[in-house]
């Protein structure tokens, strides 16, 4: 009795066993690979499946999601014999369980030396300056090789990036000397520019400053000629109005003789010669109220009397003479 029981509860622990090995649930995105009797039988997809209990085993998981791959730095050497690090990271997904299984026997290790080689390949045929600035080049290329030789292990390479490239540190001193040149080259002639353009504004300010100042002098000047001009109509006009006969203006021009002579440091000044004139007209004026003649003496000289101060002079015109200052 107690042998059957224990028999029994063998038969249900095999039972148990069975059960778990013939019903396989498989995550979303993945895949199993199912042998028989070590050869392959077929490709277990995501969900609940059936198997041989015993007979059937499942040989590998794999995970069909894009799965990114950062591999170390390589040295590379450029086609100007020039070390540099670069860095790689790569973007695969599995495409085939199948083939990712029986095709290559480990499908990381194998991508990561075909990356190697073809970087090589490609970094070798340029110089340090193209591989600096040709990124997209060199991912492109990479990508075209690894996709076309990965096809076959059942992968797809969707993208291909360098992280980083990094020269020897000698080409980066020279190179962030270089690079701190031509900031310096461009910020002279940033601030050369700078200045030209504040000369060529300030010259423009002033010309136009010289062009106002210029027009507005000479609206003023023409407002002053006019102003005068005006002022001398009047006068002009004034005079006319009033009508004014020889005897008046030879007394006004009388009165303006002394004016001539004013200020200490008028030691020469001009006699007119029309001073006979206006004396002659004077005197005519005061004979006919006082009835005697100014002056007593006449010339001979054109009939002009001239006083005690002229000095006639041939051919008429005007004299000059040293005369003190009259205080």
């Amino acid at each position: 009795m107690p042998s059957i029981i224990i028999v029994l509860v063998i038969l249900v622990i095999l039972v148990f066993i069975a059960l778990i090995k013939t019903i396989q649930v498989i995550p979303q995105a993945s895949a199993a690979i199912v042998e028989r009797f070590g050869r392959y039988t077929r490709t277990l997809n995501a969900g609940l499946n059936i198997v041989v209990p015993f007979i059937d085993s499942i040989r590998n998981r794999i995970d069909l999601r894009e799965q990114v791959v950062p591999f170390p730095p390589q040295p590379v050497i450029t086609q100007d014999n020039l070390v540099v690090n670069i860095d790689t990271v790569i973007y695969y997904q599995v495409t085939d369980a199948r083939a990712a299984t029986y095709e290559v026997a480990s499908y990381i290790q194998a991508i990561e030396q075909l990356t190697v080689t073809t970087l090589r390949n490609i970094i070798g045929g340029m110089d340090l300056e193209r591989t600096l600035t040709s990124r997209e080049e060199i991912n492109a290329a990479l990508r075209g090789v690894l996709d076309e030789a990965t096809g076959k292990w059942g992968i797809r390479v969707n993208r291909v990036e360098l992280k980083a490239i990094e020269p020897p540190t000698s080409i980066q001193d020279s190179m962030e000397k270089q690079m701190r040149a031509d900031r310096d080259k461009r910020a002279a002639i940033l601030t050369a520019e700078g200045i030209r353009q504040s000369q060529i504004l300030t010259a423009e300010g002033e010309k136009q400053s010289a062009i106002l100042r210029a027009e507005g002098e000479a609206k003023a000047a023409a407002l002053r000629a006019e102003g005068e001009a005006q002022a001398i109509r009047t006068v002009f006009e004034s005079i006319h109005a009033g009508d004014p006969d020889q005897k008046l203006l030879s007394y006004q021009y009388l009165q303006m003789l002394p004016k001539i002579a004013e200020g200490d440091a008028n030691k020469l000044w001009i006699v007119p010669s029309e001073i006979g004139d206006a004396l002659k007209g004077l005197s005519g004026a005061l004979g006919n109220f006082g009835g005697s003649p100014l002056g007593g003496n006449r010339s001979d000289n054109g009939g002009n009397g001239n006083g005690g101060n002229t000095i006639p002079k041939q051919g008429g015109g005007t004299e000059r003479r040293e005369q003190p200052p009259i205080d």
